[in-house]
């Protein structure tokens, strides 16, 4: 089917510029922008936004149509989105009416396509067990997967048993999709075991990222003046870290590499030379902590953490760092380090979620087991002390940013998913 054929409806929880900087608002912000640009015709069912006096006017097009659905958070579970509790109560609740309405469109008919991410597709799985709602291919992107994989033996026992709800919600949707997607190759088995679905109903769509809107951000001078912000010179290691402050993202493994490569300094070269400094971009519920951590490890003035920036600042950060570290001890898919790459640097990260499909040990970067400050440790001095390699790497990274991640390359395999789900429902609505 061409795409200007297809009316598709998007279920998702939030979308960049009507809810906030996260990576599910930017994924599905990107994800209708470049499914708008090839003709295709989009309902989006999301949340109401917070600002309703401009948030839906930067989304106008001739092709779109928004839809809004109540999203209540309940006393003490914290801002929407955000919270354990959040996520298993409010969450569901949202996903069941917005699938809700969903089911509503396809009984009206012209709908070729529902897209659901995450739980918000919870009511329109439900409602697909009656008649001939199937008869409308129902794919689905479980994202990030973090309700399952934050939740490990090696975790508090009650945020495990907070997470079922939100589980229970996101199997019940694998389980009525006639497709579901895993963002990343090394993805697969994830995916398989924690949504215990068939093999042969998973396809691999990458996550996109937008360069050009990257390389319209970024800056030279605003580059050039963080690092003299921080008293670097252009040849000083400028270490950066991209996150959410929160414990899985195991920005307090990093500070003990650290720790061990200054205290190792007198007896080997750790590569970071006299002047060099780490900073942590983002906030979360982990910061006071993480500073301590700091503090503790006498890291104070070299380890700097300026809160959530600019989308201008954060690409001009990639643009002057040395190195990306990512420490993340559990991962979807990791636009942080999509967005390094495409700013041509090295990457040291952990062998996590779908990180493996993006670093390639000695092409691109390095990858070491989660939560190993000495391996870790190891990585960065090993990345430091041979930096005349890091420019070709970052070459690399950024030759598969263009071959597998970019945007026009992803909703290509989309469209294609479209398509194979489709021809698959009109020969089983033939044979009966």
């Amino acid at each position: 089917m061409r795409p200007e054929d297809l009316h598709v409806v998007v279920l998702a929880r939030a979308v960049l510029q009507l809810h906030g900087v996260g990576g599910l608002e930017r994924h599905v912000h990107d994800l209708t922008r470049h499914l708008l640009q090839r003709g295709v015709r989009l309902t989006v069912i999301t949340q109401r936004p917070y600002n309703a006096a401009t948030g839906p006017a930067r989304l106008d097009h001739e092709r779109l149509e928004l839809r809004f659905v109540p999203y209540v958070t309940f006393p003490f579970a914290g801002r929407r989105g955000t919270t354990v509790l959040d996520r298993s109560s409010a969450y569901p609740l949202f996903g069941w009416r917005a699938g809700r309405l969903a089911a509503r469109l396809v009984r009206s008919g012209g709908i070729q396509i529902v897209h659901g991410l995450g739980a918000s597709a919870l009511g329109y799985a439900r409602a697909r067990r009656r008649d001939w709602l199937g008869t409308v291919p129902f794919v689905f992107n479980p994202q990030g997967l973090e309700e399952f994989g934050a939740t490990d033996p090696s975790r508090a026992p009650l945020k495990r048993l907070a997470y079922r709800p939100l589980q229970a919600a996101v199997r019940h949707c694998a389980r009525a999709a006639d497709r579901i997607i895993a963002t990343d190759r090394a993805l697969v088995p994830t995916v398989l075991r924690h949504l215990q679905v068939e093999e042969r109903r998973v396809s691999v769509v990458p996550n996109g990222i937008d360069l050009e809107e990257l390389d319209r951000l970024t800056n030279a001078d605003a580059a050039r003046g963080l690092r003299q912000r921080l008293g670097l010179g252009p040849d000083d290691v400028l270490l950066l870290g991209v996150g959410r402050l929160e414990q899985n993202k195991g920005f307090h493994v990093l500070v003990s590499a650290l720790a061990r490569l200054t205290a190792s300094r007198s007896t080997q070269r750790s590569g970071l030379g006299d002047r060099w400094c780490c900073v942590l971009l983002g906030d979360g519920p982990y910061r006071a902590r993480l500073e301590r951590t700091v503090a503790s490890n006498g890291l104070g003035s070299q380890v700097v953490l300026p809160g959530r920036v600019s989308d201008v600042e954060l690409q001009a950060w990639y643009d002057t760092a040395t190195l990306l570290v990512h420490p993340t001890l559990y991962e979807g898919s990791s636009l942080v380090t999509l967005e390094a790459m495409a700013h041509r640097r090295a990457v040291v990260a952990t062998r996590a979620g779908g990180l493996p499909d993006k670093v390639k040990p000695g092409l691109n970067g390095w990858l070491i087991p989660p939560g190993d400050p000495e391996a870790l440790a190891a990585a960065i001095r090993e990345a430091l002390v041979n930096r005349d390699r890091l420019q070709t790497m970052g070459a690399e990274g950024r030759a598969i940013v263009e071959r597998e991640f970019a945007w026009p390359v992803v909703v290509l395999r989309l469209l294609e998913l479209y398509d194979e789900v489709l021809s698959a429902r009109e020969s089983t609505v033939i044979d009966d």
